[in-house]
């Protein structure tokens, strides 16, 4: 399966990025759509959509958090970093700091953000990820620039 992980459109995105995310299973993101419609290109890729609610929402039509399990593993999605992990996490998807993070902690949680698409920072590229996740297999992130 593989997974397109987006983060921070804050209403703006790249002309192309529906179209590279097309090849997608289903597409996460992460937070700060901001508005509903900034979302209807990728509505209609067909493709199942889950997006939480972001910090710069103008409403709250999404979930704070949201929990999914894919080839068995938990994947935790939320906009803000967590202070804590609910049990049995695997992986924390994060938006919020337009900044890529890839990194496992001490308890074997792996932390993931994909970047921002509109607004990077900290001299990070504008940026999404791939993940695929296949039964049998660790979970593969790959971050693309936009």
């Amino acid at each position: 399966m593989r997974i397109a992980v987006i983060s921070d459109t804050h209403d703006r995105y790249p002309a192309d990025l529906p179209a590279r995310l097309a090849a997608a299973d289903e597409i996460w993101h992460l937070g700060d759509v901001c508005e509903p419609e900034v979302l209807v290109e990728f509505e209609q890729l067909g493709k199942p959509l889950h997006v939480v609610l972001g910090n710069n929402e103008a409403h709250n039509f999404w979930p704070l958090e949201l929990t999914l399990e894919r080839a068995g593993w938990r994947f935790f999605l939320t906009h803000i970093p967590p202070r804590r992990v609910p049990r049995g996490t695997h992986f924390v998807l994060h938006g919020h700091t337009h900044v890529p993070r890839d990194e496992t902690d001490a308890a074997g949680v792996r932390w993931l953000n994909p970047g921002c698409i509109s607004r990077p920072n900290r001299g990070a590229p504008a940026s999404f990820a791939w993940l695929t996740v296949e039964a049998g297999a660790p979970p593969q992130w790959k971050l693309m620039r936009v």
